[in-house]
């Protein structure tokens, strides 16, 4: 059994150049996944943006009695987005490495939009294998939430445990996981550098406070959400589908740029208004 009570949770760099499309996306040659294991039980993924321009990441989490799959990406068709091979390889090289019998794989998600739940249909049938539903009724009860916005509940992997927070505002099933193993917190949409797209601007922002005030008084690595949309130059994204991103920021942020969303609400005001940031833009979904 890996003890997973002591943690690695220290901050250290992802040493990783993620794929970010290419000028022709007919020519592209990088692989449709991207796999970069940040420790021997922690896996993170990105969807090739010649795949699809939303090129999400999705995370691999490994622990004793199961692992668990945050999201499913963009894309439906395996032949496309092989994202069930990768991933059976890849619990197949951890099963070699930590041999046991009856490991199980839960796939769940941050939230309920397209390019987070598409490959859930390659797991239909996989051995082992539980797809929660990413919408709010079936989801949030997984979680015990109920109809609690400020609810949380544990969810151990065996002996790996994450915290799991409702963060409605993006998305009204929205969800955040803090692993302990890492100090990861896993923000999905609701922060990431890129357009904050807010459906519920008094829910969004009682989210990033409760994030807050749970980073006081957790110890957190780096804050990852699910897609990089900013350019380098501050206050800049990429136009909505891009496929070649050469000048992207790093993924990972931090517990600061919390306090910097926080602040940039309370400039905006009472009514939410699209404003951009250094690293991100306030979006107010009008649809």
């Amino acid at each position: 059994m890996i003890d997973f009570s002591t943690g690695t949770a220290q901050v250290r760099s992802l040493d990783v150049q993620w794929i970010h499309g290419s000028a022709s996306a007919k020519h592209n040659t990088d692989p449709d996944i991207q796999v970069y294991a940040y420790d021997e039980h922690t896996v993170i993924l990105r969807q090739n943006m010649a795949v699809n321009y939303e090129a999400p990441f999705l995370y691999l989490l490994f622990g004793n009695a199961q692992a668990v799959l945050i999201d499913t990406g963009a894309t439906a068709e395996p032949e496309l987005f092989p994202l069930r091979r990768v991933v059976d390889e890849l619990v197949a090289a951890w099963l070699t490495r930590h041999p046991r019998d009856g490991y199980r794989l839960l796939v769940v998600h941050t939230h309920a939009h397209g390019d987070h739940i598409a490959g859930d249909g390659q797991f239909a049938g996989r051995p082992d294998t539980m797809v929660v539903a990413a919408d709010r009724p079936a989801a949030w009860e997984f979680f015990g939430f109920g109809g609690d916005p400020m609810a949380a509940a544990a969810l151990d992997l065996g002996g790996r445990v994450l915290d799991c927070l409702a963060t409605p505002g993006h998305h009204e099933a929205a969800v955040t996981f803090y692993d302990r193993w890492t100090g990861f917190l896993l923000t999905g949409d609701t922060v990431y550098r890129g357009r904050l797209y807010i459906q519920d601007w008094p829910a969004f922002t009682r989210s990033i406070d409760r994030l807050i005030e749970f980073c006081d008084r957790t110890p957190v690595t780096h804050v990852l959400g699910c897609h990089i949309e900013m350019t380098r130059q501050p206050g800049v994204d990429y136009p909505i589908r891009t496929t070649y991103q050469p000048d992207e920021p790093p993924l990972e942020m931090t517990v600061e740029h919390l306090h910097r969303i926080r602040a940039a609400i309370g400039e905006v005001g009472q009514t939410a208004t699209r404003r951009a940031f250094d690293e991100f833009i306030i979006w107010p979904d009008e649809d």
